[in-house]
């Protein structure tokens, strides 16, 4: 497993600012040429893509912060934090487009140049895939629930405006304006989930929820692979906070074995996990046979 590089987590975090407000000035463009309330429940949504990058890059640079007597676990916990309040963020924005989309019911209207909106707002939602593939590339890739949280809003943000823009266009051709509107409360509904979602998922990771079976597996495989003389280990458990896993396991060694030789094993099977996870964090607890959990003859 690579070493996960804070310096690249922070830069990108760093762009995602200047590229949130690029688009939310688009979409606000768009809106205001066209004056659709579907329009500006897009520009909406990217007033929270500012402010969740804002969030994203204080919380990859508190994270990346060494261990210190306050906190001698490390800062990781803080992009859980940051994911948190941007899921909040996310629903707020969804409660605010509908509100504006159910007072539009009673008077649905497009003014202005509708078409030069929409084409506005295809060129922001274009700039939004490619950074919303970049956020999830980088993010999953460094193990960043702050970006990979933002890649997945900004992916929702996409998905909302081709709905978008896809639905004002059907209107125009049918002159049922009534769409806009309607179109905008299914993109709040959209973006509600989403956010739950995003709450949901950080929360986890704040209550320091278990490893799941696929990551416990690997962790499996490579004590199972380094056990050398040692009898069995049980009891493992872990968790992960961002970028790092926390494990801990118990390992029965024979009772006559020195301190020095059992010693040994455990650096073997640590040394294997660091390679594994770098700068994770493994505790084992040495035990002796009394303590076997499975059926095994003692040894000679």
């Amino acid at each position: 497993m690579r070493q996960p590089n804070r310096n690249i987590t922070q830069t990108i975090a760093a762009w995602a600012i200047p590229v949130s407000i690029a688009v939310l000035l688009l979409k606000l463009l768009a809106w205001w040429v066209t004056g659709s309330v579907a329009l500006l429940s897009d520009a909406l949504e990217s007033v929270v893509n500012v402010a969740a990058a804002l969030l994203a890059f204080f919380a990859v640079r508190i994270s990346g912060m060494p261990p210190d007597k306050k906190h001698p676990f490390g800062h990781k916990k803080a992009e859980y934090l940051s994911a948190v309040v941007e899921g909040t963020l996310i629903v707020l924005a969804a409660l605010l487009i509908l509100r504006e989309a159910t007072s539009a019911l009673f008077e649905p209207h497009l003014a202005g140049a509708p078409m030069l909106g929409i084409a506005i707002n295809i060129a922001a939602t274009c700039l939004n895939g490619i950074w919303a593939f970049l956020l999830l590339r980088f993010g999953r890739r460094e193990n960043s629930p702050a970006l990979v949280a933002s890649g997945k809003h900004i992916l929702t943000d996409l998905m909302t405006s081709v709905g978008v823009v896809v639905g004002l266009m059907v209107a125009m051709a049918t002159g049922w304006f009534i769409l806009d509107p309607i179109i905008a409360i299914l993109v709040a509904i959209n973006i509600l989930w989403e956010g739950w979602k995003v709450i949901r998922s950080s929360v986890d990771g704040l209550m320091d929820a278990s490893l799941t079976d696929k990551e416990l597996g690997a962790v499996r495989e490579t004590i199972e692979a380094n056990l050398g003389p040692a009898l069995e280990y049980h009891d493992l458990r872990g968790r992960r906070s961002a970028n790092m896993i926390f494990v801990e396991f118990h390992l029965v060694v024979d009772g006559e074995m020195s301190v020095a030789d059992a010693h040994v094993i455990c650096d073997d099977i640590e040394e294997a996990l660091v390679q594994k996870y770098p700068g994770s964090v493994f505790v084992i607890h040495l035990e002796p046979d009394t303590e076997l959990h499975q059926s095994k003859a003692k040894p000679a």
